[in-house]
């Protein structure tokens, strides 16, 4: 399945700042950021329901985070 996150992430360093953070806790999937588009989208691709664990992650971290609907 497919979440899709509105961010607030501006930047590839806040990126990188995340990276480790994400992999750590997000092992079953793949995840990515789309900074081009107007709210900096967070896909993650996973069997998994990670939708709350990458909320936290990102509010833990400083930033904005939501799921969007489908």
């Amino acid at each position: 399945m497919i979440y899709v996150f509105k961010t607030s992430v501006k930047s590839k360093k806040n990126v990188k700042s995340l990276t480790a953070h994400l992999n750590e806790c997000l092992t079953d999937g793949t995840w990515n950021f789309d900074l081009d588009d107007c709210d900096k989208i967070l896909r993650i691709d996973s069997s998994l329901n990670l939708a709350d664990k990458a909320t936290q992650i990102l509010r833990n971290n400083g930033f904005d985070c939501e799921e969007l609907p489908d």
